[in-house]
């Protein structure tokens, strides 16, 4: 049996030395160094000449790039999540979301699938890391409201946001009921509503501490003119013998 290679490395064996992330396509060049083919091949179209940019050893040819397949297997298997059997505190109690493709005593969810619009505890996630077709499903942290992130009338996700009748759709609602209206990804519109909502709320802090300036200077105009009426009252007596 072939020792898992998880054991024996880490992940900073794989990093790249320009992106300073883990290889992604690694390509591996004559003087035996790896890197991203896109970040080396940036590199060196920016460049007038092709040297390694780790060890600056420079080739007369620019080298061809090819994928260096074995390495990028081991990489992908190096981030692929480790299954184990789930420990007793892995089961859904009270708050947690449960997994829907358990039966019987059901596991505390990891993810939530807005493709799928199901929950997963560790081992019914795993195919979204081994299968193709799933791998780009997108993944977030458990949520037991994902009902409320469906269509009612298409049961589809809703993934566009209608400016026209300022609205989450999905995209059958796109082409039908809403066809011709100003439409947008939702994940655009929430970047746009947070930015509103922080320039709302500088607009509001500016006006607190304009405020609060405004409520000192009348409290120090009081205590001048308090200080004032003090010092007049004082000297009224002698005013008269």
């Amino acid at each position: 049996m072939i020792a898992d290679p998880q054991l024996f490395v880490s992940q900073d064996e794989f990093t790249c030395s320009v992106c300073q992330d883990t290889l992604t396509d690694p390509v591996t060049i004559p003087c035996g160094h790896s890197f991203c083919l896109k970040c080396l091949t940036d590199c060196w179209d920016q460049s007038q000449e092709c040297s390694c940019p780790q060890c600056r050893h420079t080739f007369t040819t620019r080298p061809e790039l090819n994928r260096n397949t074995l390495l990028n297997g081991i990489i992908n298997k190096f981030k692929r999540p480790r299954l184990s059997s789930p420990p007793p505190q892995s089961y859904a109690i009270f708050e947690d979301v449960e997994c829907d493709f358990c039966t019987g005593k059901k596991l505390r969810a990891v993810k939530s699938c807005l493709t799928c619009m199901a929950s997963y505890c560790q081992t019914h996630l795993q195919p979204h890391y081994d299968v193709a077709t799933l791998k780009h499903h997108k993944l977030v942290d458990p949520d037991r409201n994902l009902k409320e992130k469906l269509c009612e009338k298409h049961q589809k996700s809703l993934e566009m946001f209608c400016k026209t009748d300022q609205m989450c759709i999905c995209m059958m609602c796109g082409m039908t009921e809403h066809n011709g209206h100003k439409m947008v990804e939702l994940e655009m519109e929430r970047e746009e509503k947070q930015k509103q909502l922080g320039a709302t709320l500088s607009d509001i802090k500016r006006g607190l501490e304009e405020t609060e300036k405004t409520l000192k200077e009348t409290r120090r105009a009081m205590e001048e003119m308090k200080n004032s009426c003090l010092l007049l009252m004082h000297e009224i007596p002698s005013l008269h013998p």
